[in-house]
């Protein structure tokens, strides 16, 4: 009985673990918007900033070799 309930403590712990963290994120999310709304009120493209992010994020050969696969995709269809 006792095993019983020291695993359903661990479950409860572990969920209410969960959640809390999913609280964070959503605050996280939240900062994360007002900052970008902030960058559109003083007239920055959000859409290209996101992109930026993206980019960055991204291995420096894996970014390159993203790069070139769009420029082959654009010539292949006479893009810029």
């Amino acid at each position: 009985m006792a095993e019983a309930e020291n695993t359903d403590d661990r479950l409860r712990l572990l969920i209410e673990r969960v959640e809390r963290l999913e609280e964070e994120k959503k605050g996280i999310a939240d900062d994360i918007r007002d900052v970008y709304a902030e960058a559109k009120a003083v007239g920055y493209d959000v859409k290209i900033m996101r992109q930026i992010v993206r980019l960055r994020k991204m291995n420096a050969d894996d970014r390159r070799e993203m790069e070139l696969i769009l420029e082959t995709y654009k010539a292949a269809l006479g893009i810029g």
